[in-house]
């Protein structure tokens, strides 16, 4: 698994991080530069004492997101179960695109109000 960049190795311009020559603000989502992704996201965790930080892309441009509440229930229930290759449950982990997925476009404890489409 990547380990990230430390944060203290990016250069800070106001309240935002240089990263790979674009600016982000740390755990603030955008809308993605991936073909075929909704948003991303300069996510950070702490490894080993320092605080690193990883590019994360998610969500399927083209798939609706909480837009019925069966359809929420039941994403995040399949959602979930989804583990990563060291068997870990991902819902958990700020370094998946699960995580972020169920945050911000699928998030329980909000109505159901997205589009069918994107």
């Amino acid at each position: 698994m990547s380990k990230g960049v430390k944060v203290s190795s990016l250069r800070k311009v106001g309240e935002k991080y240089e990263y790979r020559g674009k600016l982000y603000k740390l755990n603030k989502p955008t809308r993605s530069t991936a073909q075929g992704k909704k948003m991303m996201v300069l996510a950070t965790k702490t490894i080993d004492g320092e605080r690193r930080a990883k590019l994360i892309h998610f969500g399927a441009l083209g798939y609706g997101h909480n837009y019925s509440n069966r359809a929420k229930f039941n994403y995040l229930r399949r959602s979930a179960g989804i583990r990563n290759k060291e068997g870990k449950l991902t819902k958990d982990d700020k370094w998946s695109a699960n995580y972020w997925a169920r945050k911000i476009l699928w998030p329980a404890k909000k109505a159901a109000h997205g589009p069918k489409t994107t």
